[in-house]
């Protein structure tokens, strides 16, 4: 039994007519007429009653028929989506990400991306780099969205994605909060709120020599979310530099400041396996933005 027999068998109980069937098959009648016997031989009953003027189903006939088209449907469709799953157009991408992102390029991405190929289940996970790179070296998420790191994993393969200026994130009843831009070496006595180096090295880096550059190196009380940063600024626990991107996170008490003088960048950077060359992979990654 293949399915040769069960396009035969169905297109001559639907038409009841081997001239037909053969037709709308483009086949000849006699392998038609062979693909029903071997079929009936095979399931050890009659499933056409023929005389000379009609064809009609016997009872067994009529079962076979509904298990027949059933068993064709699920070949078609096991057909069509091995081929969506080729193209990228189905499967799963589970990525995970830490704050930047998410109030700047990912949500119209995502948006996007869904949009465009509604058969792809995407998860999301919020974290730290440090968590993020280990959970894709690991095979837990599919891509991370982290800080740009020099000491990536040699399994994983990184894309640069987005540049942001740094900008100074204050209390709104803080003295340097009336000013159109800040000397940062006026905040050289603050308690600075920021990451231990481990959770995101490029970013810890960017924020010490940034105020070395300015005569003072930073007293800085850590926290691992950038929204923590955020919010214990606005409880007037200190004062933070913080990605130009985040200013979107308008939270009640803080102000944000561009720095006076240069404007150091901070850099995110998407990293996944190198192995994984599925194409849902492949596909998201061209959507990605381009940083040259």
């Amino acid at each position: 039994m293949d399915m040769r027999h069960l396009r035969c068998f169905v297109a001559v109980a639907e038409e009841l007519h081997f001239g037909r069937a053969a037709k709308r098959l483009h086949l000849t009648q006699p392998p038609v007429s062979l693909a029903i016997k071997e079929l009936e031989d095979e399931l050890g009953v009659r499933l056409l009653e023929r005389t000379s003027r009609r064809i009609a189903l016997t009872l067994a006939g009529k079962e076979a028929l509904q298990d027949a088209r059933a068993v064709l449907a699920s070949a078609d469709l096991m057909r069509r989506r091995a081929q969506e799953a080729a193209l990228g157009l189905m499967g799963s991408l589970s990525i995970g990400f830490i704050s930047l992102p998410a109030y700047s390029f990912l949500p119209p991405l995502l948006r996007r991306f869904t949009q465009d190929y509604p058969r792809v289940k995407v998860s999301l996970l919020e974290g730290t780099t440090d968590q993020l790179i280990h959970d894709v070296e690991s095979g837990r998420i599919d891509m991370g969205l982290v800080f740009q790191t020099s000491d990536l994993p040699p399994t994983l393969d990184s894309q640069l994605v987005m540049h942001e200026p740094l900008v100074v994130a204050l209390p709104e009843d803080h003295p340097a909060a009336a000013q159109a831009t800040v000397a940062l070496g006026k905040l050289a006595q603050e308690q600075f709120l920021g990451f231990e180096r481990h959770n995101g090295p490029m970013m810890f880096d960017a924020i010490v020599a940034t105020c070395m550059k300015h005569g003072f190196s930073p007293q800085i009380f850590p926290a691992r979310q950038m929204h923590t940063i955020v919010s214990m600024v606005s409880g007037g626990l200190g004062v933070a530099l913080v990605p130009a991107c985040m200013k979107a996170l308008q939270r009640e008490g803080v102000v944000y400041r561009p720095l006076r003088g240069d404007k150091p960048l901070v850099a995110t950077e998407a990293v996944w396996r190198k192995s994984d060359l599925s194409p849902v992979m492949q596909t998201f990654r061209l959507m990605l933005p381009q940083i040259i």
